[in-house]
C-alpha cells in the first residue's frame, strides 16, 4: 500500500535495501507457500524487557492516583506543536482508546486494544486513526515518568477513561493488564483489498453480508463509512453498516447507540482545509518527522485549521463536557446534506440558534456550525435506532449508565475472563461477556478419582479427543473459550458437529458421574481423563513420562453462559482432528495454522500436536487419513517416519485425499489428508518432522507432545 520509491543501487555490489525491501523475501518469490511466520511473529528477541520481566507484577506497583491525576492535567494541558481544542485533548484521548479497542472483532478475537498495536503499522498508519500519532506522542512524559508499570495498551485505554472522568462521566470501572507486543501483528486479517478505504468486502448493494472474521466495512477504517455506505450518503444504508458491524463487535442496537452517541458527545472532526497538503503517513514519513505522519508543511495545519477525517465540526454545544447534548441535537433540529471545506459529505442544521452552536476551538467569541455523519443521522431515520435515542433523550441518567457499561466493555472485551483483571477500579460485578466460571474444587483426591477414570472402559481416543474438544476452544486473541467451565456439556457446544455430539454424550456420561462421586469439577474430569489417555498412550510407547494436572477449574451454568456469543467459537475445522467442514473452501493447511496461532502454538508444539494425535486415533468421525500406525493408541513417532519413508509416493485421490502407496507394487498403504502431507511437503515443518522421525528422538517426540498437549489445557488457567 506504500508506494514509497527507494534510491537506487546503481552498480554497487552491496544490496541496498535488502533487510527492508519486501521484494526480497521467499514469501515474495512463492507467495502461494505456507507462511509459518505468524506462528512466531512475537519471538523473544523482539522484547526488550527480557525473560524475568513480569509486566502483571510491575503494575501492582504502580501509584494509581497519581497517574490518573497527571493524566487529568495532561487533558488541559495545551502544548503549541499540537494544540488542543477548546484547551482540552479529551476528544483526542477518547478517539485514541476508542480506535484501540474499536478494531476488536468477536469472530477470531483479534485486534482490541490489548496489545498496544496502534503504535504499529498497519494500524498507526490507517486513514481512520489519522492524527492519532499526536495523541500517543502528547502521553509520551508519561509514560516515560511511570516506565514500566505501566504499558502503553493500559496506558491507551485510561487515557480515554481518564478523558471522559475529566469531563463529568462517571465511568464503570478500569483494569490493568494489557501487555505491550513490540512488532506489528502478522496473523491479522485485516481485509483483501490492495488500497487504502477499498470496498470489496460485501457480496453485493443489499449490505447483508460482510466478509468473515472483518467488521469494518471498507480497509482502514474502524467501524463504518462516515460520509455514508461507499462514500455516498444514505442513513439507512448506514444503519444496515452500522447494526452488522457492531454485532460483529459484539454490540446490540442499546450499545450502538449509545456508543456512537457517546462517543459524538465530545470532541469534534477536523475538515477545515485541504486533505491533499497533508504529508506522508507515519510508516511512509522522512526520518526527520520522527515517527509522525500526515504533517502539513504548506499551510497552517493545526487548531481550526486541523484536517484529518475530512469532515469539520461537533456534535454538540459544549463538546468538552459530559453531557445529553447529543441527542438534543441530533433529534430537535431538521438536517441537510453539506461538504465541509475539505470537501466531506456532512449534515448541517436546517435552523439552529446561536447558542446551541459550539464555539470556535480557538476563539470563544466566535459561534461555528456543528455537524452530523451519516452514521448520526441512522440514528434518527433507522426506526430501532431512533426509538432508543428517543428514550435516551428523555433519560439522560439512563443513557449515561447503558454508554458507561458499553463503553467498558468495548475497551475491556479482549482482556479476557475477570480473573485476569488488575487494579482499584475493578467492578465487582460479574458480567456474561466476561464468560464467568466459579472457583472450582482442589481438595479432592486426584488419584482416586484417576482410577476411577482408568476402571470406566473409556478409550485413549475417547478420552483425549474429549478433553481436547473442550481445551481447543480456547482463543490466545481474546483469551475465551477453553476447557475452564466445562461449557463443553452445554448448549451450544455440546451440539456442534466438530464435537461429535453422539460420541460426546457417551463420555460425558462417564465423566459426569465420576465427577458427581468424588466432588471434583466436570472440568477437571474432562482434562484429567485426556492426561489419563496420553498417560497410557506414552506407556504403551516404553517411556514413564509424567503428565501434569493442577485441579481448581469450575464449571459454569447454563445463566452463566451467553450462548450466542459462544457460537463463533464453534470450529468448522480442526486440523489437529484432521477435520474440516465440507462448507469451508480455504485451504485446510492454511486452516490448521489459523487455529494453531489463535490457540498460542509454536510450529514445533503444532508438528507435535499433530503427530501425536494421528496415533492416538483421534481423527474427526473415526476417519484413518493420516494414521500412519498399526499400533493406535500408542504415542509412537509413526506418523513422521512413515511420512518421511522413501519407499513410498502419494497419489492424489481428491481434492483433500491421498493414498501412500509403495513404489516397487504400487499397493496403497495409508492414506492422507493435505495437513498430514504439508508436513513432508513443506520446508519448514518437513525439518521438525525429520527430528521426530529419528530413531534417537522417539523419547524426545513423546516429551513434546506431552509438554504442548499440557499448555493446551492448562492455556485459559489465569
Amino acid at each position: 500500500m506504500d508506494n514509497t520509491q527507494h534510491p537506487s543501487a546503481g552498480q554497487c555490489p552491496v544490496m541496498h535495501g535488502a533487510n527492508t525491501q519486501v521484494g526480497h523475501t521467499p514469501m515474495a518469490w512463492w507467495p502461494r507457500a505456507l507462511n509459518l511466520d505468524i506462528l512466531h511473529q512475537h519471538d523473544t528477541k523482539t522484547n526488550p524487557m527480557g525473560a524475568d520481566f513480569n509486566y502483571r507484577d510491575e503494575v501492582k506497583k504502580l501509584d494509581v492516583p497519581a497517574l490518573k491525576q497527571d493524566l487529568t492535567a495532561l487533558m488541559t494541558d495545551s502544548q503549541d506543536w499540537w494544540p488542543a481544542d477548546w484547551g482540552h485533548y479529551g476528544g483526542l484521548m477518547v478517539r485514541m482508546a476508542w480506535h484501540a479497542a474499536g478494531s476488536y472483532r468477536i469472530a477470531d478475537g483479534r485486534g482490541g486494544a490489548g496489545t498496544g498495536n496502534q503504535r504499529f503499522a498497519p494500524l498507526n498508519s490507517w486513514p481512520d486513526n489519522v492524527n492519532l500519532d499526536k495523541a500517543r506522542r502528547l502521553l509520551w512524559p508519561i509514560k516515560k515518568k511511570y516506565g514500566n508499570q505501566i504499558s502503553w495498551a493500559d496506558l491507551f485505554v485510561l487515557a480515554g477513561n481518564v478523558a471522559y472522568e475529566s469531563m463529568g462521566l462517571k465511568t464503570f470501572g478500569f483494569s490493568f493488564g494489557r501487555e505491550d507486543i513490540w512488532h506489528p501483528e502478522q496473523d491479522i486479517n485485516w481485509g483483501a483489498e490492495k488500497e487504502w478505504l477499498g470496498a470489496t468486502r460485501y457480496d453485493s448493494d443489499k449490505r447483508e453480508s460482510l466478509d468473515n472474521p472483518l467488521a469494518a466495512v471498507q480497509m482502514g477504517l474502524i467501524y463504518v463509512n462516515p460520509e455514508g455506505v461507499n462514500g455516498k450518503s444514505d442513513p439507512l444504508k448506514t444503519a444496515q453498516d452500522m447494526r452488522l458491524t457492531f454485532a460483529r463487535m459484539a454490540m446490540n442496537d442499546e450499545e450502538t447507540v449509545a456508543l456512537t452517541a457517546g462517543g459524538h458527545t465530545v470532541g469534534k472532526a477536523h475538515g477545515n482545509g485541504s486533505a491533499q497538503n497533508l504529508g506522508p503517513v507515519p510508516e511512509a514519513a522522512d526520518v526527520a518527522e520522527q515517527g509522525l505522519g500526515w504533517i502539513n508543511h504548506t499551510t497552517r495545519a493545526v487548531g481550526r485549521n486541523t484536517v484529518s477525517s475530512g469532515l469539520e465540526g461537533a456534535w454538540t454545544t459544549h463538546p468538552t463536557q459530559w453531557d445529553n447534548g447529543y441527542f438534543h441535537m441530533l433529534l430537535t433540529h431538521e438536517w441537510e446534506l453539506t461538504h465541509s471545506p475539505a470537501g466531506a459529505s456532512q449534515w448541517k442544521a436546517v435552523h439552529i440558534k446561536e447558542e446551541d452552536m459550539p464555539v470556535d476551538v480557538e476563539d470563544p467569541s466566535i459561534r461555528v456550525q456543528p455537524m452530523m455523519t451519516d452514521a448520526d443521522m441512522a440514528l434518527k431515520m433507522d426506526p430501532v435506532y431512533r426509538q432508543i435515542a428517543e428514550r435516551f433523550l428523555k433519560d439522560p441518567d439512563d443513557f449515561t449508565q447503558v454508554f458507561a457499561r458499553a463503553w467498558f466493555k468495548l475497551t475491556h472485551r479482549d482482556l479476557g475472563p475477570k480473573a485476569r483483571y488488575i487494579g482499584p477500579e475493578v467492578p465487582q460485578e460479574d458480567l456474561l461477556w466476561q464468560d464467568p466460571v466459579p472457583v472450582g474444587q482442589v481438595g479432592y483426591d486426584v488419584a482416586a478419582v484417576t482410577q476411577q477414570i482408568v476402571a470406566s472402559g473409556l478409550s485413549v481416543s475417547d478420552m483425549v479427543a474429549t478433553a481436547w474438544d473442550s481445551a481447543r476452544t480456547f482463543r490466545h486473541s481474546d483469551k475465551r473459550g477453553g476447557a475452564n467451565g466445562a461449557r463443553i456439556r452445554l448448549g451450544p457446544q455440546k451440539d456442534w458437529i466438530g464435537n461429535e455430539p453422539p460420541r460426546l454424550a457417551k463420555v460425558l456420561k462417564v465423566l459426569q458421574g465420576i465427577a458427581a462421586q468424588s466432588g471434583a469439577s466436570v472440568a477437571d474430569v474432562i482434562v484429567l481423563a485426556g492426561n489419563v489417555g496420553v498417560k497410557q498412550a506414552v506407556l504403551a510407547a516404553g517411556f514413564d513420562i509424567p503428565v501434569p494436572f493442577k485441579p481448581g477449574r469450575g464449571d459454569a451454568t447454563e445463566v452463566m453462559t451467553d450462548a450466542p456469543s459462544f457460537a463463533v467459537l464453534e470450529p468448522t475445522h480442526d486440523g489437529f482432528r484432521n477435520w474440516v467442514d465440507k462448507h469451508v473452501v480455504s485451504s485446510p493447511e492454511e486452516l490448521l495454522l489459523d487455529r494453531a496461532q489463535l490457540m498460542g502454538l509454536t510450529a514445533p508444539q503444532m508438528t507435535a500436536l499433530v503427530g501425536g494425535m494421528r496415533v492416538l486415533g483421534t481423527n474427526h468421525g473415526g476417519s484413518q487419513s493420516g494414521v500412519f500406525t498399526d499400533r493406535v493408541g500408542v504415542l509412537t513417532n509413526d506418523f513422521f517416519v512413515h511420512l518421511t519413508d522413501m519407499s513410498y509416493q502419494w497419489k492424489p485421490t481428491g481434492k483433500n485425499s491421498y493414498d501412500l502407496c509403495e513404489r516397487k507394487t504400487g499397493q496403497v498403504k495409508w492414506t492422507a489428508s493435505r495437513v498430514d502431507l504439508v508436513f513432508g511437503s513443506n520446508a519448514i515443518l518437513r525439518a521438525y518432522a525429520e527430528v521426530y522421525a529419528q530413531d534417537d528422538n522417539r523419547e524426545k517426540f513423546a516429551r513434546d507432545f506431552v509438554a504442548a498437549w499440557t499448555r493446551v489445557m492448562n492455556a485459559d488457567r489465569f
